[in-house]
């Protein structure tokens, strides 16, 4: 087989290969409630520039965030709750799109892979963070703004809003909604950043569109197994993800670049 040959066949296993790819987030998202932008990015970044990969994976991402935040019946009430933190979200997310440029950097990715595994750490030593209500109306605001400067740095929406969501003292099925709507905003907010940034094109949207069945076939999957997952079983996989996410994500950088 000659060089040529080889290439047209790496072409013709890409779109199957990023698909697979996207399966295997939806996967982990629908165990943990996260993931799929932050397996798509590190993974894609392996193929692609990271502008690129945060264009494929918004319309995956948007649709099933909105699929994590059911049940609808209790959606209204944890909207009004996380409305400061959303709001910093858009805030953060746009401001360092102006000020970034479409997601990029390497330290920033290494940045984002060790807090997620100090996170998890620290969560596997049974260390439990606490908002008290009443400082969720100023707090909120600026840790979505956080979450946002990294989202437009990174293109993923995990730190700091995880660790505060979890601290809001959220059961489970809570937990996953919550995640749904930050995720949510996070996603709508970083499109509008990347079409300012003119790196979201119909060309983008077209293919993010044909990267939403694997996704969702993978987080179809991994709702089932969250189900049959024991409460301390959950937290274990949730906080290992975050461990795995984190250490690819630095590897990815350090050997790779």
């Amino acid at each position: 087989m000659n060089p040529a040959e080889s290439l047209t066949l790496s072409h013709a296993a890409l779109p199957l290969l990023i698909g697979l790819l996207f399966v295997l987030a939806g996967v982990v998202k629908g165990a943990v409630g996260l993931g799929l932008p932050t397996i798509s990015m590190a993974l894609l970044a392996l193929m692609m520039t990271p502008a690129e990969a945060a264009a494929l994976l918004i319309v995956p991402s948007l649709v099933t965030n909105v699929w994590q935040i059911r049940p609808w019946g209790t959606l209204w009430p944890m909207l009004r709750r996380l409305a400061p933190m959303q709001l910093g979200v858009c805030f953060g997310t746009l401001a360092g799109a102006w000020a970034l440029g479409a997601p990029a950097g390497a330290w920033a990715v290494v940045c984002l892979g060790i807090a997620l595994i100090s996170y998890a750490a620290w969560g596997f030593a049974g260390a439990q963070l606490a908002v008290r209500p009443s400082t969720e109306g100023w707090l909120g605001p600026l840790i979505g703004a956080a979450t946002g400067l990294v989202t437009a740095a990174t293109g993923v929406f995990v730190i700091p809003a995880v660790p505060y969501l979890q601290a809001l003292g959220l059961q489970r099925d809570e937990l996953i909604q919550a995640m749904g709507i930050s995720f949510t905003m996070s996603t709508l907010a970083l499109a509008v950043g990347l079409y300012f940034n003119a790196h979201y094109s119909g060309a983008s949207l077209g293919a993010s569109v044909l990267l939403l069945l694997p996704a969702l076939a993978g987080m179809a999957a991994g709702q089932y197994l969250r189900q049959k997952l024991s409460p301390v079983l959950f937290r274990k996989c949730f906080l290992g993800s975050l461990i795995l996410l984190g250490i690819h994500m630095i590897a990815n950088e350090v050997l790779v670049h």
